[in-house]
């Protein structure tokens, strides 16, 4: 009899106008217990009641959930394994209706917010224990403009989707290097890629971008419209709001590019760096060469040179002609392939789910010192990977003015990181201590960092990173967000 009643109730919402998938949706929602425990903004401990809670519920269109229901703890998790933290709330948002609504919640409430977009946050920070995670991954769905060159990405996109819609029609925008990662984050905190040098940061090539303000209003940011909001979210990171949708700038290029690999003995690491810090003061545009030290669990540790030549493939050919020639590799395997395949090679180095802890600073000038204290301390460990990159930039990212963007590492010809991945979560504390200690005597060489792969960087740190654009930065800080919403981020704390 009851299930007859179910039926009929579902029969009856769908004639009376409400769609089907709406009501089957309110119908499975798993019901609130009782009053819920959660974290307050500033900290300390505050009670959700059991009908605010319903009421929030009840005004989503995605799902919310709690602890111990399906999907919770799947939700929960992010790209770094070592991240193990349980909101009291999920709000998986279907749109940016949901986030306003979500924005509006923790405001009346006096929540923790956390803001997970692609997930992929080193840090951890797109999630939090006891606050409320606001859950943008179901926002996905890239469109392509080939006429306009344009691409409207939602903000819990994928990079390797934006990747294949533009690539269609024969376009494309820097997108990092590992195609699972998150298009929000990497834009709103620069956007490193093979197409930087080319075409500028993620950043560089935003035309508009929507966000949500802390105040759970929706507001489009770009040169003709919040112009100030918009200087800030280039590089400016999750400070302001969240980005619910972005408008790139597309260019011509591909979809055959010339890129892959070539390895070498660890026995002419230095040599291979030395020859790769000179050519890389000279290369055009087109041509993108990330130097990579890499041991893998368990095996020894080579050189690779990664190739990205995204110009006219005979002219390419000639370009590198002398990375093949200075030394002999272990294996050339640089030849003509689909972007979107060069796209993807990094992605199960990169797999989510194992444990990662990175450092990483800009170097302006690469010094025999510091390839004497890199190759000095760099060991392999057979149940770690270890990898030490040399990534590339110059080229259009330095011919945007320091303070065009909040972005301000305008100067800097390489981002030097360390990066570590294990499985064996016993193991987090030697390993942790292990790229501290390998990390100490290369940071002097270094000036500033990355925001994207920061770790647990003090105030103080990320006030000096944003250099001369922080008053700004301070100032947007008070209009937009001044009870500091958004603050599990590369923080900027308002005056």
């Amino acid at each position: 009899m009851q299930r007859r009643l179910f039926v009929s109730s579902l029969l009856g919402a769908a004639a009376g106008g409400i769609p089907l998938a709406r009501a089957l949706a309110a119908a499975a929602a798993t019901p609130i217990a009782g009053d819920l425990p959660a974290t307050r903004l500033a900290g300390g401990e505050t009670v959700l009641t059991r009908s605010a809670v319903k009421d929030f519920q009840a005004g989503l269109r995605g799902p919310l959930l709690l602890a111990g229901q399906d999907g919770y703890d799947r939700a929960r998790q992010v790209w770094n394994g070592m991240i193990d933290r349980r909101p009291a709330l999920i709000a998986q948002c279907s749109g940016p209706a949901d986030v306003v609504r979500s924005v509006q919640f923790a405001r009346a409430n006096d929540l923790l917010v956390a803001v997970r977009s692609g997930g992929h946050s080193t840090s951890g920070q797109s999630v939090c224990d006891g606050g409320l995670m606001i859950d943008l991954s179901a926002m996905r769905g890239v469109r392509v403009d080939p006429k306009a060159k344009r691409a409207w990405v939602p903000g819990g996109a994928l990079l390797g989707e934006l990747d294949r819609e533009s690539q269609l029609f024969g376009l494309a925008t820097t997108a990092g290097t590992v195609s699972h990662t998150g298009a929000a984050g990497l834009t709103l905190g620069g956007g490193f890629g093979r197409l930087g040098r080319r075409f500028g940061l993620s950043c560089d090539n935003l035309v508009s971008v929507d966000v949500v303000t802390a105040d759970g209003k929706f507001l489009r940011a770009s040169n003709d419209e919040n112009r100030d909001l918009f200087w800030g979210l280039r590089g400016g990171g999750g400070n302001f709001g969240i980005a619910t949708g972005f408008e790139y700038r597309l260019h011509e290029m591909g979809p055959t590019i010339l890129g892959g690999p070539l390895i070498f003995p660890f026995s002419q690491v230095r040599e291979v760096l030395e020859f790769f810090v000179e050519f890389a003061a000279t290369a055009p545009d087109e041509l993108n060469i990330d130097c990579a030290i890499v041991a893998p669990p368990g095996a020894k540790p080579m050189v690779v040179l990664e190739i990205c030549y995204s110009g006219d493939l005979a002219k390419g050919e000639k370009v590198i002609a002398p990375i093949r020639t200075f030394s002999k590799p272990l294996a050339d395997q640089v030849k003509p392939m689909p972007y979107v395949k060069l796209q993807t090679t990094a992605d199960a180095a990169n797999a989510a789910g194992r444990n990662y802890y990175i450092k990483s600073g800009f170097v302006e000038q690469v010094v025999p010192e510091l390839l004497d204290n890199l190759l000095a301390g760099y060991s392999a460990d057979p149940g770690r990977a270890t990898i030490v990159v040399l990534q590339q930039l110059g080229g259009a990212i330095a011919r945007v003015r320091t303070d065009a963007t909040a972005f301000p590492h305008r100067g800097a010809k390489f981002d030097l990181l360390v990066l570590g991945g294990w499985d064996d979560a016993s193991q987090n504390e030697r390993h942790t201590a292990w790229i501290k200690s390998y990390w100490a005597p290369l940071e002097p060489y270094t000036r500033g960092f990355y925001f994207n792969t920061s770790v647990g960087d003090s105030q103080e740190k990320i006030r000096a990173n944003f250099g001369a654009n922080y008053p700004r930065l301070v100032k947007l800080k008070d209009r937009y967000d001044p009870a500091n919403l958004f603050h599990l981020n590369a923080n900027v704390q308002p005056s």
